[in-house]
């Protein structure tokens, strides 16, 4: 309701199933670091009251007359965006994710002027471009944070050819968090040769056991930073804190491409003589378009890839906000805002 950082209960009505629309008995949601940012207005753009939530997965209860892709029990999820202009070439590329006049899933002015509000809700009401179907073979509380963690990787991987299977290629991935684990998944799957960077020397068993990681360089040690310079054809650097590219840049092989993919509150340092000597290429990228998130989900179902998560109840949304504010999550929290004792 503020500023102040507690979730509370909110009783709030949707808009009616329009002709176009889709509703949805939400099962899970995903939480997400851009939830935190929100609830604590970090970023001064945050509209009171805010329900938050953009990693939604649930069941179809009803279609308008216009839709035609969805039926009832339909397994489906809601990712980052509730609307975009439809018209612009962004959209017409289905890149709906970079439309002047995206909005969001929540926090976001739809087109009838009311504000949207999210997924941390028992119903939701989606226009049915901006949802996609969830694989059998997925769980739906596991499969919720790829709308936003999984496509947020998945995206510049596609763009920048990490997903040919091109033998011999390597990735780095700078941060094994919420989208870092996601990361080596989809690296691995794809045939990449995958080296976790990180501070922690406490990640190291995580990445080479639990992910199947290839190689563990921590960034803190100049040794090993310079054991592996100029060997990785790619880096996606998923660190949200501040932090210097240069160290990382030295890791790339000439040509190599760096892609960041969290927001920093602050300017990341770029030295020039990395970027020069390496002929190398820094990028952004955020979410995906509708089709390229569900060719993202189709991929996963084809290859079992989940996120790894911790379940939620409602009554702990507050605990574990403040929790994931110390990134004391392995490696998402999902709230089951359908489970048994559910306050929504």
């Amino acid at each position: 309701m503020d500023a102040s950082g507690k979730v509370v209960p909110f009783s709030f009505k949707r808009r009616e199933t329009g002709v176009d629309d889709v509703t949805i008995k939400v099962r899970y949601c995903g939480m997400c670091h851009t939830d935190l940012h929100f609830i604590n207005n970090d970023w001064g753009i945050t509209m009171y009251p805010l329900v938050p939530g953009h990693e939604i997965t649930g069941v179809v209860t009803k279609v308008g007359t216009n839709v035609s892709g969805f039926r009832p029990g339909d397994r489906v999820g809601v990712g980052c965006i509730a609307a975009s202009c439809l018209d612009c070439d962004h959209c017409r590329r289905s890149e709906e994710n970079y439309c002047d006049k995206v909005t969001l899933t929540y926090n976001g002015i739809f087109w009838d002027g009311t504000v949207t509000y999210g997924g941390y809700s028992d119903m939701i009401v989606a226009h049915k471009r901006f949802l996609v179907k969830i694989p059998d073979s997925l769980p739906l509380d596991a499969a919720a944070p790829l709308l936003c963690a999984g496509i947020t990787v998945y995206s510049p991987m596609k763009q920048h050819g990490m997903l040919l299977g091109e033998a011999g290629r390597r990735l780095g991935v700078v941060g094994l968090g919420g989208l870092g684990h996601v990361a080596v998944k989809f690296g691995k799957a794809f045939g990449l040769r995958v080296t976790v960077i990180s501070t922690s020397p406490a990640k190291e068993r995580e990445a080479r056991e639990n992910l199947k990681a290839d190689d563990f360089v921590l960034s803190t040690d100049n040794k090993q930073m310079q054991a592996m310079a100029r060997s990785l054809d790619y880096v996606i650097d998923t660190v949200s804190a501040q932090h210097s590219l240069g160290p990382i840049l030295e890791l790339l092989k000439v040509n190599g491409k760096l892609v960041l993919v969290a927001a920093p509150d602050k300017p990341v340092e770029l030295p020039s003589f990395p970027l020069i000597f390496g002929k190398r290429t820094v990028s952004g990228s955020m979410t995906g378009g509708m089709k390229e998130t569900q060719e993202m989900m189709d991929l996963c179902g084809e290859h079992n890839i989940t996120c790894d998560i911790e379940l939620v109840s409602t009554d702990r949304i507050n605990e574990a906000l403040t929790r994931l504010a110390r990134n004391d999550v392995r490696y998402r929290f999902v709230v089951d805002i359908a489970g048994n004792g559910s306050k929504l």
